[in-house]
């Protein structure tokens, strides 16, 4: 499988699949669950996390990996009492529905629904803890909802095997978001959101430039970008297998049918033009 195909999928998946985090339906629903939505964090983690089981924090940040512990400690396991795995992985589904309904026509996405679904029940399990949580969870009856799942359960499986990259890399969970930053994936500032300290982040700079990765003023060398652009290549031959078994001829199909349901999520306004992921950057 070429592996710009495999990105593009990506590319078409998380749109659809990140709505949820940001979507005023999905508030609602967390509200009514009863956290605290005057920022995204506690419902957050709550909604990422439901599928592991009532985890605590270090569980949650070994498996999220740029988020900071303490920063995470904020959250998990404090999530559980306020409303079980359960009963979260159940609502976003509500909330999902809900979502989608107010965004685009959902009853026309059976066929790429059922390619997506293909392909996200070929991805590999073994060591990609969040893609495995997923992939024991049931699939809804609705198609716009399989579509969700499928979309979220193949981020997830590339996400466990950028962390793969990463680490063979040798960047751990700070180095990783300066390092990106270093190579324009997104404004500082963006990154802050993964809570680390000013502190904590000029160490994990002066480490980088001790490796020759990062310049006096924070970007990236030539060697920086070599190694980034490496973890990016390390990242889309671990998230190839799914559409692989999928076939090339079924997965330009499924792409060319996202293009109104992922023009429906960009034009949404939801999204962050900066994001972590470097979405439209890299």
């Amino acid at each position: 499988m070429d592996t710009a195909r495999v990105r593009q999928m990506w590319h078409l998946l998380e749109p659809l699949h990140a709505l949820h985090y940001y979507a005023p339906e999905a508030f609602e629903e967390a509200a009514a669950l009863g956290y605290d939505t005057r920022e995204r964090w506690p419902s957050y983690f709550a909604w990422r996390a439901a599928p592991l089981g009532a985890v605590g924090a270090g569980r949650v940040a070994s498996a999220f990996y740029s988020f900071s512990p303490a920063m995470v400690a904020r959250y998990v396991p404090g999530a559980w009492g306020t409303a079980a795995p359960a009963e979260v992985v159940a609502t976003r589904l509500r909330a999902v529905d809900r979502t989608y309904r107010a965004l685009f026509d959902v009853t026309g996405v059976e066929e790429a629904a059922g390619l997506a679904r293909r392909a996200a029940e070929a991805a590999d399990q073994a060591g990609r803890p969040l893609a495995a949580a997923h992939a024991e969870l049931p699939w809804a009856d609705e198609p716009h909802l399989v579509l969700w799942q499928a979309a979220t359960l193949l981020r997830e499986h590339r996400g466990d095997g950028h962390l793969a990259a990463l680490l063979g890399a040798g960047l751990d969970p700070v180095e990783a978001l300066v390092s990106f930053a270093a190579v324009g994936a997104a404004p500082e500032a963006v990154f802050e959101s993964r809570g680390w300290s000013a502190e904590e982040w000029a160490a994990a700079r002066e480490r980088l430039a001790g490796r020759g990765l990062v310049d006096a003023d924070g970007g990236a060398t030539p060697a920086g970008r070599e190694l980034r652009a490496a973890v990016e290549r390390r990242t889309d031959e671990l998230a190839a297998a799914p559409w692989a078994a999928l076939g090339p001829d079924a997965t330009g199909r499924l792409a060319e049918l996202l293009g109104g349901p992922w023009l429906a999520a960009i034009g949404s306004g939801l999204l962050p033009a900066d994001n972590t992921l470097g979405i439209g950057k890299i």
